[in-house]
């Protein structure tokens, strides 16, 4: 079973660290780094890889797909799937508009897999209509357009806030993609999470679809690492794709035995990771603010998605969470992301009930303060800077202390 450490680092100020910028921060666990340690390994181009293959074998069997293949990243594995799918020039693949696959990752389906997109507006679960997507859906293309080629969806739902898509609507987007042979592939990173967020197996999560990737290195605590799985036939020309974008790798059995380790430890215990999320979202909810809003209903797994008022810099807001003053009544720096006009919590195993507990402390401070002080925009700005710069000082001092 795996083992918490600390991830609230103390330095010489006393500043505790609360890291909820992502899931992909965490490190791999004491179990998985025995395991990594001791693994077998062999070349895995060769298909001589030990670890590696066990690891593709047990991905396949969880997800009920006939094959697996081990890649770096999520991005490099969505990318492979749409290189196959979309196997002839002048491919359009159909996603929603909030989709990880459009919106954050560099437009590599155009930049390297030369295939255009249609977006459908993501409604606020994640989903999309229906409708909209059978009217997306080119029939008979002339030569004028490109050629519909593939429906993509998104599970947990990054920027819906790590919403977990309803089955019955995936199965509803199966049959669409059924009457116009069209092929499914679910960008399922967190799909773990949605899993045990709906007390499924993760093969009835991946049911509907013809292809499917998840994240190793995300919820699941593992250093590096997705998987795509699909048919046999499917996976054969994945293999030859990962080689042409570099993917190849050798004695890739050391990362892949944290993988093994976590498919045994690690997917039940991220309801810890949910809980701990909804604790910070009730902590924010209970403010009844105006100013910083979460739909408590709407918090399905390991992310929390906060609204701000327009009134409100996210960026200014995220400073003042990391940056800790002498006359803070909580000594925590809680790191986070911000975007347009929202911040973003992910929690994952090494956040602790301790951790969570100090960074919802941090973060209910800071929101009363900033909404205290709304009636003087800039107020304290250039304070903030030097208190921040001295926080982030702090905070490398103790990380090099530590490294010695």
């Amino acid at each position: 079973m795996y083992e918490k450490i600390n991830i609230d680092l103390m330095n010489n100020s006393g500043i505790r660290i609360v890291d909820l910028r992502s899931d992909t921060v965490s490190r791999p666990t004491p179990e998985m780094r025995e395991a990594m340690y001791r693994a077998a390994v062999g070349d895995d181009v060769y298909g001589e890889d030990p670890t590696v293959a066990e690891l593709e074998t047990r991905a396949a069997e969880l997800l009920d797909k006939e094959q697996a293949v081990f890649v770096a990243s999520g991005t490099m594995a969505n990318l492979i799937a749409i290189m196959v799918h979309c196997n002839q020039r002048g491919s359009e693949i159909i996603s929603g508009d909030h989709g990880h696959t459009f919106k954050f990752e560099q437009g590599g389906t155009a930049q390297i897999a030369g295939v255009h997109t249609a977006v459908i507006k993501n409604n606020e679960d994640g989903t999309f209509s229906i409708d909209d997507l059978r009217k997306k859906i080119r029939k008979n293309p002339d030569f004028h357009e490109p050629i519909s080629s593939l429906i993509i969806v998104e599970n947990t739902h990054n920027l819906c806030g790590g919403k977990v898509l309803p089955l019955e609507w995936l199965e509803k987007v199966q049959n669409v993609a059924q009457e116009h042979n069209l092929p499914v592939h679910m960008d399922g990173a967190r799909m773990m999470n949605a899993a045990v967020y709906l007390k499924v197996p993760p093969s009835r999560i991946v049911k509907d679809v013809d292809s499917v990737c998840f994240c190793l290195s995300k919820g699941l605590g593992c250093p590096v690492g997705a998987i795509l799985a699909g048919t046999s036939e499917f996976i054969a020309k994945a293999r030859r794709v990962r080689k042409a974008i570099g993917g190849g790798w050798r004695q890739a059995g050391i990362i892949a035995a944290a993988g093994l380790v976590a498919f045994d430890s690690m997917i039940d215990r991220l309801q810890e990771d949910h809980n701990h999320a909804y604790q910070i979202a009730k902590g924010i909810a209970g403010l009844n603010s105006r100013y910083f809003q979460v739909n408590l209903s709407e918090i399905h797994t390991n992310i929390v998605i906060m609204n701000l008022d327009p009134k409100i810099s996210p960026k200014f807001a995220q400073k003042r969470l990391f940056t800790v003053y002498a006359t803070d009544p909580v000594k925590v720096s809680v790191q986070c992301s911000a975007r347009d006009d929202w911040i973003r919590f992910v929690t994952c195993w090494e956040v602790s009930d301790e951790a969570t507990k100090m960074a919802m402390e941090k973060i209910v401070f800071v929101l009363t303060e900033i909404e205290r002080e709304i009636q003087d925009p800039g107020c304290g700005t250039q304070k903030l800077d030097l208190a921040y710069l001295q926080t982030q000082a702090a905070i490398e001092a103790q990380n090099k202390k530590s490294k010695l």
